[in-house]
């Protein structure tokens, strides 16, 4: 059987130096500056900052790599020839962004021919990054430098810490059986909720209802990390419309149980 050969460690460097970049641009409207807020036909929010990181981002993956495809939130899919693909999101978490709370993020995936290959959360307000790339590990770059960032241990869930970008995509029979279970639920959410499962903070990130730029990232950087990463139904991959990410131990239970 043919092994899977792991990710270029150049392109590794280059999706987290763009992230870094369109992550620190939309800082100069963090707080302040005209956001020229805007509602999509979903009702989601998309501000100046929004389409400004994903035209920087759409620049420099054109520089790098211009027979790459590019699917992003705020202009949709751009076909390439190369079998790449990038996933971008400018800012995930843009209702926390216009209110100026600072646990948004800049995510920007890579797959190839072999599936997911690169991912990186960038949380511009924090100045911390969680990175992978297939068969490199998973890390973390703060103030403090940069790190191996590793899942959590916890073993059951009555002990085990969950947290989501929030309930209202949860049906009452799932926060029930959430709340049963004993586990402590909180809602940090978006990437940074994802980033904190990677680096063991908390021990699962379910998201019940998201678009694939929400999670394009978390494949590579959860199981680099150790954990695991599926759909609620089970499924792997970013197209399935949910998310759960997990130290692993945890994560049959988990299905199981988010399944009633």
């Amino acid at each position: 059987m043919t092994s899977i050969p792991p990710t270029d460690p150049d392109l590794l460097a280059a999706a987290r130096r763009f992230a870094a970049e369109a992550g620190a641009l939309t800082l100069e409207w963090f707080r302040g500056g005209d956001l020229d807020l805007e509602h999509k036909g979903d009702g989601t929010p998309v501000t100046a900052a929004d389409k400004a990181a994903e035209s920087r981002l759409r620049m420099r993956i054109g520089e790098f790599a211009p027979d790459d495809a590019i699917l992003g939130e705020e202009e949709g899919a751009t076909e390439g020839t190369s079998g790449r693909r990038w996933v971008v999101d400018p800012i995930d978490g843009t209702k926390a962004f216009t209110r100026g709370v600072p646990l948004y993020s800049t995510l920007v995936a890579v797959e190839d021919e072999h599936g997911p290959a690169v991912g990186v959360i960038e949380l511009p307000a924090l100045g911390q990054q969680v990175f992978a790339g297939r068969g490199l590990g998973c890390f973390v770059a703060d103030a403090d430098g940069e790190r191996p960032a590793r899942v959590s241990a916890t073993g059951s869930l009555d002990a085990a810490m969950l947290t989501t970008s929030g309930f209202g995509s949860w049906s009452t029979d799932q926060v029930t059986a959430a709340h049963r279970s004993g586990a402590t639920l909180r809602t940090w959410g978006d990437g940074y909720g994802y980033a904190l499962a990677a680096t063991g903070s908390v021990d699962a990130m379910i998201d019940p209802i998201v678009a694939e730029w929400d999670i394009a990232p978390m494949m590579v950087i959860i199981t680099e990390a150790g954990g695991q990463f599926t759909s609620l139904n089970g499924h792997e991959g970013a197209i399935h419309g949910s998310g759960v990410a997990s130290n692993g131990v945890l994560h049959d239970r988990l299905i199981d149980l988010l399944r009633t």
